[in-house]
């Protein structure tokens, strides 16, 4: 059994998919619900979800970095869930601290996959667990703020509230 809960966020609110020893399973914004859920079901087929407070340790990490501690979700319990290749891109972004980007091609050099920026992109797509497993901080070679499931006007605030790029830069969410 699995717990689905609703926090909130200055980005909007935000869905939590936990386990019961507190492992994070998914973690995406409620209006991009119907991936969540497509996500969770890929990972954990026929698994039943019950409605639920959020664990105290995520409600408070989420919160502290929100509030400006950016490296209150560091130590936070994330499932491992995925191919190993999801795996190793995912495990990779975790690496990546609070207020620095990538390139999708460093991120590949990273796993030993240099030529894999490609498949890279794709892992990072398929990331269930948002700002947890930070996957905003990946851009393109040239700057761009490209792909992201939350929109990329998120990836900018997120980014900028990290200071990985200037306010400005950032539209207002």
């Amino acid at each position: 059994m699995f717990t689905l809960s609703h926090l909130t966020s200055p980005l909007g609110t935000l869905l939590a998919i936990t386990a019961a020893d507190g492992t994070i399973h998914a973690l995406e914004f409620a209006d991009c619900e119907a991936r969540l859920h497509r996500l969770f079901a890929r990972h954990h087929p026929g698994a039943s979800l019950a409605d639920g407070p959020p664990p105290p340790a995520l409600a408070a990490a989420l919160s502290a970095y929100f509030a400006g501690t950016l490296t209150a979700i560091n130590s936070l319990p994330v499932a491992r869930i995925g191919s190993p290749f999801q795996q190793a891109a995912w495990a990779a972004l975790r690496t990546i601290p609070a207020g620095q980007t990538q390139s999708y091609g460093a991120q590949a050099a990273a796993i030993g996959k240099p030529a894999a920026a490609r498949a890279v992109g794709l892992a990072n797509g398929a990331n269930p667990i948002g700002i947890i497993v930070p996957c905003h901080r990946v851009i393109a070679t040239s700057g761009a703020l490209t792909g992201y499931a939350g929109g990329v006007e998120r990836k900018a605030w997120l980014l900028a509230h990290e200071g990985a790029i200037r306010p400005e830069n950032a539209r207002q969410f």
